[in-house]
């Protein structure tokens, strides 16, 4: 009689299974992070972008702008930051937009941008 028998036993398929799950779980879990990131990223340069239009328009308007009135855009609150203190000299002051936002998880971010105003 012949022992010889080819193919697979039963436990060799099943360890094998066992890696493959393991392996594939953890490709699950990665992929998941980086879309998590990707998304975090994306909200970081919208509110860059948004900052970075409201410091145009307040450049726009020049030394006398003084408001400080929050604005909504989608989830993201902006807000600039007119100064009267930080001055590095008369005739100049310092303004900052900060927009802020909440993620999925309800943590608080905020991206905030400064500028230098002179007097005409």
């Amino acid at each position: 009689m012949d022992n010889n028998q080819n193919g697979f036993t039963l436990i060799e398929i099943l360890v094998t299974l066992a890696i493959l799950s393991i392996g594939l779980l953890g490709m699950a879990a990665l992929t998941i992070e980086i879309i998590r990131n990707n998304a975090q990223s994306k909200a970081y340069t919208e509110a860059t972008i948004l900052a970075q239009d409201k410091l145009e328009e307040i450049k726009r308007i020049g030394y006398g702008y003084n408001r400080s009135d929050p604005e909504v855009i989608g989830r993201f609150t902006r807000r600039p930051f007119p100064s009267a203190e930080n001055n590095p000299e008369d005739g100049m002051k310092e303004v900052a937009v900060r927009v802020s936002w909440n993620s999925i998880g309800g943590r608080s971010h905020s991206v905030e941008l400064k500028t230098l105003l002179a007097a005409e």
